[in-house]
C-alpha cells in the first residue's frame, strides 16, 4: 500500500461527449471517494472535470479545486462543491497547485489541455523531478494513437525504454485504482540523454 492521499484527475470540461465518457468519469470519482482518496482537480462546474468531482462529493470524499482567475472571472468556478478552492493567476501557477497538492495523476478523457498536462507530468518524473504513479485511462480507445506515439518515440530513440515504466495505460477506472493502490515508490528515474 502506498501513502497516496489525494489523486489528481486532468480531464475535459466539455458537455458535449459521447455519454461512454461522463460514465466513467463518475465511475472513477466514486471509487476515489470510496477507497479514502480526495481529488484534486481544476475546479471547473463543466464536462468530465464536474462529473468525476462530484461523484467524488457525492459519496463524501474531499474535493479540492484550483482554478485560474480568467476562468473564474466568466463563471466556470465550481467553489460550491470543494472543500477547499485556490484561484491563480495563471495556467502555469493552477498547474504548479495541482502537482502540490496530489500523490498521484490520473488523466481521463481530454483535449490539447489535457494532453499537455499529463506530458509534463510524464516529463518531471522522467526527468526525476516526481516519482508520483501516473494513470492514462483510456476510455473507448481515446489515446489509443497517443499510445501509439510514445512507442515511436522510445523506438527511435528520443526517449529510453524505461520511460515505458513512468506510465500507466488503465481500460477502466477499476484498473486505474487498482495500479495507483499498489503502486511501489520506486526510483523510476531516467538519466537525461544528451543531444550532442
Amino acid at each position: 500500500m502506498t501513502n497516496i492521499k489525494n489523486i489528481c484527475v486532468f480531464a475535459s470540461a466539455s458537455n458535449d461527449l459521447a455519454e461512454v465518457y461522463y460514465k466513467d468519469a463518475q465511475e472513477l470519482g466514486k471509487l476515489i471517494a470510496q477507497k479514502g482518496f480526495g481529488i484534486v482537480y481544476g475546479g471547473s462546474r463543466r464536462g468530465l472535470m464536474y462529473a468525476c468531482a462530484g461523484a467524488v462529493k457525492e459519496m463524501g470524499g474531499k474535493v479540492y479545486g484550483i482554478m485560474p482567475e480568467k476562468l473564474a472571472n466568466v463563471g466556470l468556478a465550481n467553489p460550491e462543491d470543494c472543500d477547499e478552492f485556490y484561484i491563480t493567476k495563471g495556467m502555469r501557477e493552477r498547474k504548479a497547485k495541482l502537482d502540490e497538492l496530489s500523490d498521484a495523476v490520473i488523466a481521463i478523457a481530454g483535449g490539447f489541455g489535457t494532453l499537455e498536462e499529463i506530458s509534463e507530468m510524464i516529463t518531471q518524473k522522467q526527468l526525476g523531478y516526481s516519482n508520483k504513479p501516473i494513470v492514462i485511462m483510456n476510455t473507448n480507445g481515446l489515446y489509443n494513437h497517443l499510445i501509439e506515439f510514445f512507442e515511436k518515440i522510445i523506438e527511435q530513440g528520443f526517449a529510453d525504454k524505461e520511460l515505458r515504466k513512468v506510465y500507466y495505460v488503465a481500460n477502466s477506472p477499476e484498473d486505474a485504482l487498482n495500479y495507483i493502490e499498489n503502486y511501489h515508490n520506486e526510483n523510476l528515474y531516467v538519466k537525461y540523454r544528451s543531444l550532442n
